[in-house]
């Protein structure tokens, strides 16, 4: 028997509901609408796809009450808007977390490093920001913008000294020093797009979500990510 495309769209929205339900806290019924205001505030997936769930709601109100009959209904949904609130409540119920998407071995250096160090690790896997530590804690993040920076410190003295300062030399000259935040492995990375988003709005820029096991700078570095990297996140 073939399921209908408003069937399956009807469980996949009663499910989405009760996802919904299950994340507000005061007791009592919500509308679907008003269910979506309330877990917006705190839930970065129904913030992505605030308007995708609204019109999920019109389309499920067309269907379950103008139906005139057992065999039809009047909005009989395409196959990509079953197959969409299919994969948003997938989302909803399973979010993706940065561990799983963005964990990988950390390349890392130390703050009496070299320059030519920094310089090669960049170079070769096209990093524009490299971990420095110090006596085995982070310092913060070498980055393109302060290489260039302390280049164009050096040639305003007439020559480029032919020293090879070290990285801590060169942070130094880093302008936004707290360009980076630490984050848990089980945030979600549509949480970890609002970290960008809610840094902009406060006028200043994230180079950087350094992932630890959970959130805490002094742990492992088990995973980086960059706004480029979120670019991926449909």
């Amino acid at each position: 028997m073939t399921v209908k495309n408003s069937d399956r769209f009807i469980v996949a929205y009663n499910r989405i509901e009760k996802l919904l339900s299950a994340k507000v806290d005061e007791e009592g019924y919500f509308p679907f609408y008003r269910l979506v205001d309330k877990v917006k505030i705190k839930n970065s997936v129904v913030r992505k796809y605030e308007d995708d769930l609204r019109e999920f709601g019109d389309l499920r109100n067309a269907i379950v009450h103008h139906r005139t009959g057992v065999d039809f209904v009047i909005a009989e949904p395409h196959d990509e808007i079953v197959q969409r609130i299919e994969e948003i409540e997938e989302k909803l119920g399973n979010p993706l977390s940065v561990g799983a998407l963005f964990g990988c071995k950390v390349h890392t250096l130390q703050s009496t490093d070299s320059l030519f160090a920094a310089l090669d690790l960049m170079h070769e896997n096209k990093f524009s920001q490299v971990p420095i530590y110090e006596d085995g804690k982070f310092k913060g993040l070498i980055t393109a913008a302060g290489i260039t920076y302390w280049l164009a410190g050096q040639s305003t003295k007439g020559s480029i000294p032919r020293e090879i300062p070290t990285l801590s030399s060169v942070y130094n000259y880093e302008k936004r020093k707290e360009s980076f935040e630490f984050v848990e492995k089980n945030l979600s990375v549509y949480e970890a797009d609002d970290y960008f988003k809610r840094a902009i709005t406060r006028g200043t820029r994230l180079e950087a979500l350094l992932i630890t096991e959970n959130a805490d700078p002094e742990g492992e570095l088990i995973g980086i990510i960059t706004p480029f990297d979120l670019l991926k996140i449909k």
